[in-house]
């Protein structure tokens, strides 16, 4: 028997091939098997271009810094980010801020 991989979405060891595509009993999630091999996560912003490790980007809102008064304005340019996993996927340094963790939803390349 051939080892199907976990659910992507909930990380079950109980998949199933279903035709074409991989089932999980336990969330319902479908995805297909090519899907599976692509280990690396895909970063895209906010027009769906995809991102990588040192890019420039652009706020296209303005974004509110949790704890604090200030803003960081639409248009401000942040160079040299890092993407990372998890629910914020930009680290960078914002000038006049310092570092900062972005949603690249907010962000566009330039």
């Amino acid at each position: 028997m051939s080892e199907l991989p976990p659910c992507p979405k909930c990380q079950s060891p109980y998949t199933y091939e279903d035709g074409a595509l991989l089932t999980c009993p336990e969330c319902g999630n479908e995805w297909s098997v090519e899907a599976t091999t692509d280990d690396a996560p895909t970063f895209v912003d906010a027009n769906g271009n995809a991102l990588s490790d040192g890019d420039t980007v652009t706020l296209i809102k303005d974004l509110k810094i949790k704890g604090s008064s200030q803003v960081i304005k639409v248009g401000t340019k942040v160079k040299n980010i890092r993407l990372v996993e998890g629910d914020h996927d930009i680290d960078c340094k914002v000038d006049g801020v310092g570092a900062m963790k972005l949603k690249s939803e907010f962000v566009r390349k330039v």
